[in-house]
């Protein structure tokens, strides 16, 4: 028999799903955050859901489980079916039958009616009684109503409930939905609403399918809405280097996401506790802002947690303000200090190369591209850690005539690289 308990935790399932088979690959002795026998309860769990997708390897050290999808060859991202394994007590599942028989399109009811109707006609039914008060009901009534399977309006002090008119036709959305649901960030809710159709389309398949950042749709739902609130938020931030979570307070601006490897940040306005003795001289496009917090980018994969809380006045100026940071942006690095890295690079381009003008144009993110004559082009970008450069940089090599750069490292760095290389390869000549 499969087995099929649900949770009420989703942030644990996401923890042991992302740590165990999608970047940790650890085996069941290197787990420490609780017993071997919980480690076996959830790996269990996680196998009914996608135990088609999952391989193992075993060595010397022992038996490590891991993820393995050709994402060619699915049609729907397994890893949606971890939003689906929520379990629910008795007296949820009776509510839920109770107030969807009871309520329609056409008439409305308040809770007090609501419980009276329970007890007049549902609770005979029942082969144990079972006592529902009031506030029991409100709270499930409002859980509906934030789902939108409910419409409540206000009659003088009274709220009045019923049925949210179900007018969508979704089986003529099923091609739309099923692209939704693999392409859009939240595409969770496009599988949700796929698994009410008869027939799946298999229209789609996608060959660069970013498919384990599906794990971070409940935190990127919940900065997505305080974005669009214009709220502040507290996140709960797991720290590798110290071990621990951590909590910040932040104004979320952005989702910024890597059209290489599928990974998403945050870009928010963290709030500082207290303001720098001497606010340092900050260029145009600053990490620090005028209420001394600072522009910060966070993975969302290290976003455990997202706790709306109130209206942010300056909200819309600090969207203003992640314009301009972004601009000196070229990856994901705000660099170690408030200052910008210069950088500027010369390519000599000869006959039949008119490619590489054009890629550079097309490549250069916050950079610029000049033609100098004789087959010379330059790249001059102004960037908070110019050291993100590096790997792009390196794809001109052969070309470039001369690099320079304000952060000495980032030139010492390509120098000492090429150097490397010479003596690997044994070429002639000198990286200079």
């Amino acid at each position: 028999m499969a087995y099929s308990e649900l949770i009420k935790n989703f942030s644990r399932i996401r923890d042991y799903m992302r740590d165990f088979y999608v970047y940790g690959f650890k085996r069941r002795r290197e787990y420490d955050a609780k017993s071997a026998r919980s480690y076996d309860n959830e790996r269990r769990r996680i196998e009914s859901w996608i135990g088609d997708y999952m391989a193992f390897r075993q060595d010397s050290d022992g038996k490590s489980v891991f993820i393995s999808i050709d994402s060619r060859s699915i049609i729907r991202n397994p890893l949606f079916k971890a939003f689906k394994a929520k379990s629910f007590t008795a007296k949820d599942i009776m509510l839920n039958f109770f107030l969807l028989d009871a309520l329609n399109i056409d008439v409305s009811y308040t809770v007090s009616e609501l419980v009276d109707r329970f007890y007049d006609e549902y609770a005979a039914m029942l082969e144990h009684p079972l006592a529902i008060d009031e506030s029991t009901v409100r709270l499930k009534l409002r859980e509906y109503e934030k789902l939108g399977l409910l419409i409540s309006e206000k009659r003088g002090k009274q709220l009045f409930y019923r049925l949210s008119p179900d007018d969508a036709p979704l089986p003529e959305w099923g091609d739309a939905l099923a692209f939704f649901s693999e392409e859009d960030p939240l595409g969770v809710i496009g599988s949700f609403l796929l698994d009410k159709l008869d027939k799946m389309p298999e229209h789609f398949r996608f060959k660069h399918h970013f498919i384990l950042h599906a794990l971070e749709s409940e935190v990127l739902c919940g900065l997505i809405f305080a974005i669009g609130e214009q709220r502040l938020a507290e996140i709960e931030i797991y720290s590798q280097r110290r071990g621990r979570a951590l909590s910040r307070t932040i104004t979320p601006l952005k989702i910024l996401i890597s059209t290489q490897g599928g990974r998403r940040y945050l870009l928010a306005h963290a709030r500082s506790t207290a303001p720098p003795a001497t606010p340092p001289a900050a260029p145009p496009a600053s990490k620090t802002s005028e209420s001394g917090g600072r522009m910060e980018l966070y993975r969302l994969d290290s976003i455990k947690a997202v706790k709306l809380r109130g209206i942010d006045e300056s909200f819309c100026t600090l969207q203003q303000n992640a314009v301009s940071f972004m601009s000196n942006l070229w990856g994901v690095s705000t660099g170690k200090y408030t200052g910008l890295d210069h950088i500027e690079m010369t390519i000599r381009v000869g006959q039949g190369d008119e490619h590489i003008p054009a890629r550079m144009e097309r490549e250069k993110r916050c950079g610029r591209v000049e033609a100098l004559g004789d087959g010379l082009h330059r790249f001059t970008a102004d960037a908070y850690d110019a050291a993100e450069m590096l790997p792009w940089l390196r794809t001109f090599i052969g070309r470039i005539v001369s690099l320079e750069c304000s952060n000495k490292y980032v030139r010492e760095t390509f120098l000492s690289d090429l150097r490397a290389m010479e003596a690997l390869y044994g070429n002639e000549g000198s990286a200079e």
